[in-house]
């Protein structure tokens, strides 16, 4: 396995190359609710078309949303693509936010948050990324996001298998870290940016990359 090395320690060396990354992208917990669907395989920008879209037509809030058939709903979000599935996974955590919250979010986020958990992750569409994206950045709650970046990064630095699931590698991070949202927030967006700018799926910039000096003799652990 990689050099041993403490998440604090690979926090600070991120933060202190790149700064704080201010996340989630959303103007409203409201809207970070709708972007954690919307974003799943596509790029934010095509998903701030949408939102901007559900401002112009003032649909900002989960009742009023909830109202529109889907079938106009799948146009206003069709910027985020897959719209047609993606307005069937907005609809039913909708649905959920009204019959189980009268659609406020305040109140939603007041639940304990292991049970709001197991609930999200029984919504058809809802699965663990998109659920904690939404805990942790929509609700201000401490449960860490874990991605394809963070798998990636820390499987190639041998800190972690590659087959490692979300949940075990979720765990790695949590049994570390103190539970703080801020922390959570951050680091998660710093493991974004040093995946998307470095640790690239096909050509990783190794050598210019801020964790370089964790990485194995001989280059990065890729998969067998």
């Amino acid at each position: 396995m990689g050099k041993d090395v403490s998440l604090y320690e690979i926090f600070q060396r991120l933060f202190e190359r790149f700064g704080p990354q201010h996340w989630w992208p959303g103007e409203t917990p409201f809207e970070v609710l709708v972007g954690a669907v919307l974003v799943q395989n596509t790029a934010w920008s095509n998903v701030e078309k949408a939102i901007e879209r559900l401002r112009e037509a003032g649909l900002t809030n989960p009742k009023a949303l909830y109202s529109v058939p889907e079938t106009e709903l799948e146009e206003l979000i069709r910027p985020a693509g897959y719209y047609r599935i993606k307005a069937r996974r907005l609809r039913n955590l909708l649905r959920f936010c009204i019959e189980r919250y009268g659609g406020s979010l305040e109140r939603m986020f007041r639940t304990p948050l292991k049970e709001l958990r197991e609930e999200l992750l029984s919504i058809n569409g809802i699965g663990p990324e998109t659920a904690d994206s939404i805990l942790l950045y929509a609700g201000n709650l401490p449960t860490f996001v874990v991605d394809a970046y963070t798998h990636r990064i820390f499987a190639r630095h041998g800190w972690v298998d590659f087959d490692i699931d979300y949940h075990t590698l979720k765990d790695y991070f949590e049994s570390q870290l103190e539970p703080d949202t801020a922390l959570y927030n951050e680091f998660h967006a710093l493991l974004v940016k040093l995946g998307k700018d470095y640790c690239h799926k096909k050509q990783p910039r190794c050598e210019e990359c801020p964790l370089r000096e964790y990485l194995p003799e001989g280059g990065p652990y890729e998969p067998v």
